[in-house]
């Protein structure tokens, strides 16, 4: 239980989807614009990220891997699929992302309007293959540490994504100079988050 939590708490603070690795840059600064839709974004992740990890490390560990499936008998011990990790990962991710559209259009259509492609987009977004991928260097222990994982993986990259947007929307008000609006602000206010989160590096958890 204390790897978990462990884990847990590391893939928030120290490492960060966002500004350790800058995975998911693309969704993160096009829809941090409102804390609302950056909310409804974080979760919509989160979920995904949830729900994709623990499928895609009980497919490598008991599928793909090499003498993962042994478990059908002597003769399979020798079997190596994990070239194929990537394409079932993608499809899983993929699978849980339609069905996050289809709910968030059908209860949601509001944020499903505001959040447009890059709604559907989460099936390729780097933040959620790089959970699964870093899944296989870390060889977890259980499912459960996987899972954890995934949890705070999509925790920190909705903090990251709101805390943005809580800025930009403040930034509003403020007297920015014409070359740095827009993106301009956003890349520097992304670099100095980054620095901040470099504090929690240190910590031994």
């Amino acid at each position: 239980m204390e790897q978990i939590f462990s884990t847990f708490v590391r893939s928030i603070f120290v490492d960060n989807m966002i500004f350790a690795y800058y995975l998911g840059m693309c969704s993160y600064l096009a829809v941090s614009k409102s804390v609302k839709t950056a909310l409804g974004l974080g979760i919509a992740v989160t979920f995904v990220l949830v729900c994709t990890l623990p499928i895609n490390y009980m497919l490598e560990n008991y599928v793909l891997r090499e003498g993962a499936l042994r478990w059908l008998g002597d003769g399979y011990e020798s079997v190596n699929l994990s070239f194929l990790s990537l394409i079932l990962f993608i499809a899983i991710i993929a699978s849980f992302t339609q069905l996050v559209e289809m709910v968030v259009e059908k209860y949601a259509p509001a944020l499903y309007s505001s959040l447009g492609i890059f709604l559907p987009l989460i099936a390729v977004n780097c933040a959620i293959l790089g959970g699964s991928l870093f899944m296989q260097q870390r060889n977890f222990a259980n499912v459960a540490e996987a899972t954890g994982y995934g949890f705070g993986s999509g925790i920190g990259w909705m903090l990251a994504i709101i805390g943005m947007a809580a800025i930009r929307e403040k930034l509003a008000y403020s007297d920015i100079p014409k070359p740095l609006r827009g993106l301009g602000i956003a890349f520097i206010l992304t670099g100095l988050m980054g620095m901040g989160f470099m504090c929690f590096s240190g910590l031994s958890i």
